[in-house]
């Protein structure tokens, strides 16, 4: 009987065993999951390799524009925000719509839209009413949200008023370089309410 019992206790060590293995490879599979989609999300596309050694920012790059393209708008959710004005309590309801340069950028876009919408905030946030009213300061804006927004997507834009107080303070003749291709062709207002 004692051989019996020997052999009863046996198959539960080939039982563990199976059970460890198969942990382990479920372990080792999910690494290796997890390793490739690291690998398949830092990993830039083929189109911005080819153009720019693998390093190119997504609207950096200079792209001939086909005339007979369609245009790529993306709406905005409308942003409402408390305004700068000191005398009153005032805010602001804004609709705004971009217009991108290629399908490619909407795809950015919505991937750092967080970014964007938090830069258009900011920006509108430091606006006062009387700004806002007038047409230059609406055209004004529609500038500034193209910049805010190209930033959001990681691009770097000077700011043009810096720009324009550094060089007459300091006279230079230099030409400045020519500012990068931003990758929102035309901002849009689909509302504008301020109260």
């Amino acid at each position: 009987m004692s051989a019996a019992a020997a052999t009863a206790d046996a198959p539960a060590p080939k039982g563990k065993k199976k059970l460890l293995i198969i942990i382990i490879a479920a372990v080792v599979v999910l690494a290796l999951g997890g390793v490739g989609a690291v690998l398949m999300l830092k990993k830039p596309p083929a189109d911005e390799e080819e153009a720019g050694g693998g390093h190119a920012k997504p609207a950096a790059t200079a792209k001939a524009k086909d005339p007979h393209a369609k245009p790529v708008y993306v709406p905005l959710e409308p942003f409402t925000v408390n305004l700068a004005d000191k005398e009153a309590e005032r805010y602001a309801q804004v609709g705004i719509t971009l217009e991108l340069v290629d399908a490619e950028t909407e795809t950015s876009l919505k991937t750092f839209m967080p970014a964007v919408r938090n830069n258009v905030l900011m920006l509108l946030a430091h606006k006062t009413s009387a700004e806002l009213m007038e047409r230059d300061g609406k055209e004004k804006l529609a500038k500034e949200v193209a910049r805010e927004t190209a930033r959001g997507l990681g691009i770097e834009v000077e700011d043009e008023e810096a720009d324009d107080e550094e060089v007459s303070s300091k006279k230079k003749k230099r030409k400045k370089p020519a500012p990068p291709e931003l990758p929102i062709s035309a901002v849009y207002f689909s509302t504008f309410i301020i109260q």
